[in-house]
């Protein structure tokens, strides 16, 4: 088999017109170049120099083997060079696994932020609650709370998020604001159904576990709903801090007994290796966590 990095030479002594210039220019030694390129001819079973002490000259077969490779030869230099380059540029698809509520709480104006920074790059994402399989659907980075269970991901943490009591000024200023943990008998609070009718909320106060049975007249199967309600003015709610962070800065929520706090999980950015990582991948990677982190999202 002709070796491609003699045909590679063969074009740049041709191109230098001398071993000497060939060498100078590709940092080999003469004797090397001519040594590959007698090689390549008895690979070929063609003489395509003829060699003298002043110069050298393409025969017939060097000629139309040279015509032929030429091209080809410069388009791979240059698609390598460019390779080199562009893996500095951001470029390619970035495969996004996240929560079926992502953005609910992280804004789509940071992601047209985020592709007016690099054009080269598209976005798409897999938005679901169960955990996608970074192999078998062609993640490059999902978004994992609690435990990581595969031992082959590299974990980039993000924090912790916990979960807190929280509700609207407008509630409160109708119902009063709670000052004990034994005063949310007195309230609606806002969960998921429960057969009982009541709930019982696990909180870490600043004695250590407590438990607190709350009731109410909402109920909903999603935490998104919840938030929708605690914003409506319907009731408290314990939510975690990463949907009720925006909605706390700009005053449509206020923290209710913030001592009585749910210990959050923590939250990661996981992917496969960091070795090779697409550059695409890495800018996504550090983008969302300053975003999140900068935010409040996460702590």
């Amino acid at each position: 088999m002709v070796d491609l990095n003699d045909v590679a030479l063969f074009v740049q002594v041709v191109r230098a017109g001398s071993f000497a210039e060939a060498a100078r220019r590709s940092g080999m030694p003469a004797n090397t170049l001519s040594r590959r390129v007698q090689q390549l001819e008895v690979q070929l079973s063609l003489r395509l120099l003829h060699r003298s002490t002043r110069k050298l000259a393409l025969t017939d077969a060097g000629e139309a083997f040279y015509a032929r490779c030429a091209d080809q030869v410069e388009a791979l230099s240059d698609a390598a060079a460019e390779l080199g380059e562009g893996g500095q540029i951001p470029s390619g698809k970035v495969r996004v696994a996240a929560p079926a509520d992502f953005f609910n709480w992280f804004q789509l104006a940071w992601i047209t932020e985020f592709l007016a920074a690099h054009p080269r790059v598209r976005l798409e994402f897999l938005l679901s609650d169960s955990r996608a399989d970074l192999v078998a659907e062609s993640v490059d980075v999902a978004m994992r709370a609690g435990k990581l269970l595969e031992p082959t991901l590299v974990a980039r943490r993000l924090g912790t998020n916990r979960q807190s009591l929280v509700a609207s000024p407008a509630y409160l200023a109708a119902r009063g604001t709670p000052q004990s943990l034994d005063e949310l008998a007195l309230h609606d609070c806002l969960s998921m159904p429960a057969p009982s009718g009541r709930t019982a909320w696990r909180l870490d106060g600043p004695d250590g576990p407590v438990e607190a049975q709350v009731s109410g007249r909402f109920y909903a199967n999603t935490a998104n709903v919840l938030l929708k309600a605690a914003v409506a003015g319907i009731g408290i709610a314990l939510l975690p801090d990463i949907m009720t962070a925006p909605h706390l800065r700009d005053g449509e929520l206020i923290p209710v007994l913030p001592d009585f706090t749910v210990a959050g999980v923590d939250v990661n950015l996981v992917y496969l290796s960091r070795r090779q990582l697409p550059r695409a991948v890495s800018v996504f990677i550090e983008f969302a966590v300053t975003k999140m982190v900068a935010q409040g999202l996460v702590f």
